[in-house]
């Protein structure tokens, strides 16, 4: 278990060093941004939750139904319960996986797309 959390740390510091500004999104990687408006205010971009990368490392159960519901817009993420520990916040503690309060490693999406799955979102158009 040990050998298995150091591994997802080493991994993910290796992405966070060789990402560009925005991630690259793979297939089934969600736009988290239903709370746009708030997240321009606060000047952070849009979530791009790594569905995929979560994957590789942990069962569906891990989140599936103990932490989130598995409906798109389900859950009503919130950054204070992240950093109360609750939904991501019961991973990204600073002991399992990077803290709440490293901003850009979350927020690293682009701005401007329609929030969900990230093959269904598009660009909106900006006036």
């Amino acid at each position: 278990m040990k050998l298995r959390i150091l591994l997802t740390l080493a991994v993910m510091v290796l992405v966070i060093f060789v990402s560009p500004r925005f991630v690259e999104a793979e297939y089934g990687d969600i736009i988290l941004n239903s709370k746009a408006k708030t997240m321009r205010d606060a000047g952070v971009n849009d979530v791009l939750f790594p569905h995929w990368f979560h994957r590789i490392f942990f069962k569906c159960k891990v989140c599936h139904e103990s932490i989130f519901t598995m409906k798109t817009g389900a859950n009503d993420i919130e950054m204070s319960r992240i950093i109360n520990g609750e939904q991501c916040g019961v991973c990204h503690n600073e002991n399992i996986a990077w803290g709440p309060l490293n901003c850009e490693s979350c927020h690293s999406h682009e701005p401007g797309w329609l929030p969900g799955p990230l093959q269904k979102s598009r660009k909106i158009k900006q006036e």
